[in-house]
């Protein structure tokens, strides 16, 4: 029924909009016929009583002439008929003659010789017509016609046109709907036959009906994907065993395969020869490590322990973590020229400081490009080795991989290959300065799906690729086509386990800020702020300084009672920026210290030392505020980390405005780590703001944090790329019936 009305309606309303136009021009048309029709019986009645009505004007016999008149008016459309002589005086006339006209009328123009006209009575034509044509001395004679039958076969006229059309659209719609319900049967039987079969060489080929769909259809798979997406991530609790519920459901029997240049366990030989396990500062791997403890896989990764060889089996395998093993380390071993060229020189001096606004000028070298595609193909080599299957699902993660997507999808066409970019993405212009802009790009697009941790990086990566490529993009649904294969644009915003498993060894809050207070020479009741970083240029370590000497400058009250701890990890110090930068970092320190410290009292604190996690969430459990000021960022997982870490509900959060996290957390006090009087300020107001307020904020940071946990960024990606796997066979399908139908023609 609905179909019908879908097809009836739409038709109707056309017809009935043509019945609408055409009406007045059928009815104008049928008024000229008749006015035609009566000009044309006007001069036939004057030429059939010529003779006799001349006659009786030259004997003046008036009672001829009115007898004349009366017989002529017999018709019922002729309502009246008068003779005008050539004095313009109306001599003779029937009794129905209109007494508003006269001879001449200024109703009826000399030149004009026929008219209507609207009389109180109606709508009257009159004609005029000389009596002799050949004789100067007579008049004209007036007929009055009565327009009343030409209304009336007008309004049946348009009275016709209404019932042709009404008709003509029933049946009209009668046969399209027929047709259409022919057509739909048809297509859904070859859908259903098509759905229902596997295609293979040599079995029955199904009709090709549904191939004018295939474009539609696809669109309508990706529409279903986006809503079940959210219906899922509304309806789903994320948590590690809902992660391993995901994945039994979305990828069944899918081995999946984690990429990275980092690996998340280290085993570090020390002075004595005793080994020790290490985990790295980094927030991929704060991300990442949780999710694959909860489901399982293989980690690739650069193995870059002095004793990492020593802890492998044959094949380079090692199951971490070493405290419970639940997934298995693969490393990959790098010759000191690979790691020179691929992770400091071509990573870490070329693309880290293209893609961060931190004012550090990148160098790229074609020596480090070599590496880097060396390496690449090296982690290409090895994804191909220990993938058990054709159609793997990799996860390949961050800067120093970017062409590795590529390289696999020419190896194993049917994997699915999703790309998590950790930093952010530039715009065009900035990209542009890179040499093999091209190669970078086209490398990534190899990945059914390339995320980044907000929109913005999203649309930034979209017009490079606008810019620099010949591509296909769609924006509404933020997907890029290159060389017929289709790449998906999505933002992923990482975060951290919840709870984070560091939590459970450690001790209470009281006992935590008494620890780290002792620990770093500080009385009880000194109030202590916390900076957790990589000596990286790009987290803004320099910057805080300075925030923290202008509030001891314009807030003196505050010396000897606060101090802030540092805790700067080593970080790529065989680059001479990094090098530079851990002097100029020292050089302020020591300098503020030196101006407001005493004996006894240091206001800043800096640790630059490795700490293990455990250490890490002591300092964020026992101080007053963290202080997460990046010059930018993608994310940074500290400020998330140090929400997780106070269950005691306290605590207040100063956040850079260049910092992914930012977008999330509005609870914090949010600033511009460049404005260092706005950043002073910030510490003012968070070492006096009252503790009902540190709790309303940190209650609605650690809401969000709990509910938008690692979890959930990671079975989001799974998801869809498990929804990708899904439409690929899908796919195959509707190009297995492409081909068909061109075999067939």
């Amino acid at each position: 029924m609905k179909m019908t009305i879908r097809f009836v309606l739409p038709l109707l309303a056309v017809l009935g909009v043509v019945a609408y136009v055409v009406s007045p021009l059928v009815e104008t048309l049928t008024f000229r016929w008749f006015t035609r029709d009566l000009d044309l019986r006007a001069s036939l009645i004057i030429n059939a009583v010529q003779d006799s009505l001349v006659g009786h004007l030259d004997s003046k016999d008036a009672k001829k002439i009115a007898a004349l008149f009366n017989r002529i008016t017999l018709d019922d459309r002729l309502m009246a008929m008068g003779y005008c002589d050539i004095d313009a005086k109306l001599v003779y006339h029937t009794q129905l003659f209109p007494k508003e006209i006269q001879c001449p009328s200024s109703k009826i123009q000399p030149t004009e010789k026929s008219k209507l006209i609207s009389l109180s009575s109606g709508d009257v034509y009159i004609t005029l017509t000389p009596a002799d044509s050949s004789r100067r001395d007579l008049g004209e004679v007036a007929l009055v016609h009565d327009m009343s039958y030409a209304q009336r076969r007008s309004s049946d006229t348009r009275r016709y046109i209404f019932f042709f059309f009404v008709g003509l659209g029933l049946i009209i719609s009668a046969i399209t709907v027929f047709i259409a319900h022919l057509s739909l049967r048809g297509w859904v039987s070859s859908l259903r036959s098509f759905l229902r079969s596997d295609n293979t060489p040599g079995k029955k080929r199904h009709s090709t009906e549904i191939s004018p769909i295939i474009k539609d259809f696809r669109m309508l798979i990706k529409q279903l994907e986006s809503n079940q997406r959210v219906r899922d991530e509304n309806l789903l609790s994320w948590t590690p065993k809902m992660l391993k519920n995901i994945l039994g459901r979305e990828l069944t029997g899918e081995e999946i395969l984690v990429v990275s240049n980092r690996e998340p366990y280290i085993h570090h030989r020390l002075e004595n020869g005793m080994v020790k396990v290490r985990y790295p500062a980094s927030g991929l791997v704060t991300a990442l490590e949780p999710v694959m403890r909860a489901c399982s896989g293989t980690w690739i990764a650069h193995g870059s322990g002095n004793a990492d060889r020593d802890n492998v089996d044959k094949h380079d395998h090692i199951r971490v973590p070493p405290e419970n093993p639940s997934y298995t380390l693969r490393r990959v071993w790098l010759s000191p020229e690979e790691e020179l060229g691929y992770y400091y020189g071509f990573s870490n001096e070329g693309i880290w400081p293209l893609c961060h606004i931190a004012h550090t000028r990148p160098t790229f070298k074609s020596s480090d490009w070599k590496q880097y595609q060396a390496v690449n193909e090296k982690f290409a080599d090895v994804v191909v080795k220990e993938a058990k299957t054709k159609s793997p699902v990799v996860l390949i993660q961050d800067y120093h991989l970017a062409l590795l997507p590529k390289m696999i999808r020419e190896r194993l066409p049917d994997a699915t290959i999703i790309t998590f970019w950790h930093i952010p993405w530039p715009n065009p212009e900035a990209f542009g300065i890179c040499p093999w802009r091209e190669e970078i790009l086209e490398g990534l697009l190899g990945s059914n799906i390339v995320g980044f941790h907000i929109q913005f990086h999203c649309n930034n990566f979209i017009d490079t690729v606008d810019r620099f490529l010949e591509s296909r993009i769609d924006r509404e649904h933020s997907t890029i086509s290159l060389g017929g294969k289709l790449t998906a644009i999505n933002a992923y915003p990482i975060s951290i386990e919840w709870n984070p498993h560091w939590l459970r060894s450690q001790p209470s809050i009281a006992a935590s800020r008494s620890a780290i207070r002792s620990k770093n020479g500080l009385s009880n009741d000194a109030l202590v702020g916390i900076g957790v970083d990589r000596l990286d240029y790009t987290k803004g370590i320099i910057e805080r300084f300075l925030a923290i000497e202008h509030l001891l400058e314009t807030s003196p009250e505050w010396v000897g009672k606060f101090s802030f701890i540092q805790i700067a990890a080593p970080s790529r110090t065989s680059i001479e920026a990094y090098k530079r930068f851990q002097i100029d970092v020292q050089s302020v320190c020591d300098r503020i210290n030196t101006r407001f410290g005493t004996n006894n009292y240091k206001p800043i604190i800096l640790l630059i030392e490795h700490h293990e996690p455990q250490e890490v969430f002591k300092y964020y459990r026992g101080a007053d505020l963290c202080f997460v000021g990046s010059l930018h960022d993608g994310m940074n997982l500290v400020a998330k980390e140090f929400i997780a870490a106070r269950d005691d509900d306290s605590g207040v959060l100063i956040l850079s405005l260049f910092a992914g996290a930012s977008r999330e957390l509005p609870e914090a006090l949010v600033v511009n780590p460049y404005d260092t009087t706005q950043c002073a300020e910030a510490l003012r107001i968070a070492l006096e703001m009252p503790e009902s307020e540190k709790r309303d904020r940190m209650k609605s940071m650690r809401g969000l944090v709990q509910e938008y946990n690692v979890y959930r960024w990671a079975g989001r990606m799974l998801m869809d790329a498990g929804r990708i796997k899904q439409k690929n066979r899908l796919l195959r399908k509707m190009a297995t019936l492409g081909n068909w139908k061109k075999s067939g023609e």
